[in-house]
Formats: C-alpha cells, sequence, structure tokens
C-alpha cells in the first residue's frame, strides 16, 4: 500500500474517526471522576498505540504465516473500510460499544482503547501498510504516533468540542468523513481485483 506519510495519516484518522467517537467516549467516560479522565485518556491512547504498532511491525510474518497474500488482504481490507464507512454514512441507532446500562467503572482497554480507537479496520489497515522498507515503516511509525496524538487531543477536548459543535455538526463531519472513507475502500478494492487479476490466480 504505497501512500505519503500526509495520506497513511489521514486514513488512519479516518479509520479511528476521533471526532464521531465523542459521543460513545463520553458515555463509555460517564462514571470516571472529572480529575481521572484526562489519565484514563492518556492510558487508553497509549494501549491502543502499542496494539496497532504490534500489528503495523508483525503485519508481514503474519501473512506469511496464514499464507496470505497482499492481493487478498488488499481486497478483504477494502471490503471491511466500506462497511465501516456506509456505517459512518447511515450509523446504526443504539449502542455502538456494546455498553452495558448501569456498569460503574472505569473502563479499562475495552472498550475504549478496543475497539473505540483499535478496532477492527484499524487493525487490518495498518496490516496492509506493513513493508520490509525500514525508512517506510518509520514513516508509517510517525503516521500512527500522530494518529492516536490527535485522538488523545479531541479525546481530552470531547466535552467542550460536544458542546461548541453540538451533536448535529459532529454528525455531519461523520458523515463527510465516511464519503472520503467509501472513496478509499473503493480504490482499494480495485486496487486489489486489478493487482489479482494481473498477476493471475497462480
Amino acid at each position: 500500500m504505497d501512500t505519503s506519510f500526509v495520506s497513511s495519516t489521514i486514513l488512519l484518522v479516518l479509520i479511528t474517526d476521533p471526532l464521531g467517537n465523542i459521543p460513545f467516549f463520553i458515555s463509555a467516560l460517564r462514571h470516571v471522576r472529572p480529575e481521572r479522565r484526562r489519565v484514563v485518556v492518556l492510558r487508553e491512547c497509549l494501549v491502543a498505540f502499542a496494539a496497532l504498532l504490534l500489528f503495523l511491525l508483525a503485519g508481514r510474518p503474519i501473512l506469511r504465516l496464514l499464507h496470505l497474500s497482499e492481493d487478498a488482504l488488499r481486497i478483504s481490507g477494502g471490503v471491511v473500510l466500506l462497511l465501516i464507512a456506509i456505517r459512518m454514512i447511515f450509523p446504526e441507532r443504539g449502542a455502538r460499544l456494546g455498553e452495558e446500562e448501569g456498569e460503574d467503572r472505569e473502563p479499562f482497554i475495552v472498550p475504549v482503547a478496543i475497539p473505540l480507537i483499535a478496532g477492527p479496520s484499524a487493525m487490518a489497515t495498518v496490516l496492509l501498510m506493513s513493508t520490509p522498507d525500514p525508512l517506510r515503516m518509520l514513516s508509517l511509525a510517525g503516521s500512527l504516533t500522530v494518529t492516536i496524538a490527535i485522538t488523545a487531543v479531541v479525546f481530552v477536548s470531547s466535552t467542550r468540542i460536544q458542546k461548541v459543535l453540538g451533536d448535529q455538526a459532529i454528525m455531519a463531519m461523520e458523515r463527510l468523513m465516511g464519503l472520503v472513507l467509501t472513496a478509499i475502500a473503493v480504490e482499494m478494492l480495485l486496487g486489489g481485483v486489478a493487482s489479482y487479476i494481473r498477476r493471475g490466480p497462480g
């Protein structure tokens, strides 16, 4: 997946979707004391960063272990991204994180770090991005770092952002991100299919 630092960062930000996840983040931390929330945000972002970095660094060995081709992963990644994009454009009613009513405890790893930040689509994307080129991997690790930093800033300021923008503006931005992600997913699908056809079934 040959992308520049900027484009890979934009892709990761679109997939992690920090703005669209603000309502779910606020709901997940509704029982956490205000003075503890910044600590929880930083901890969960570090856990998500570690999980995604693991998928980035171990991407190639995982592919070889499972005997998967890059074309297959690119096509399947495009399908996953397309499904995520469709959900962003047409959000489902109800809880997105499977949160339980009446649960009064501080979230740890689940559901904030995984799957809110480091969800299946983000893991599949960094796995697809992995490359044997050390310089490229350093660039991708930088993109991942910037993405998690943006997520941390958005989540720390989540209450303020929600008050300023309002739920409707956040929903509109999420749908706009969904449209962009749809185009990226289709491009990934077409690229995978074209590469498979050129390479041949054998």
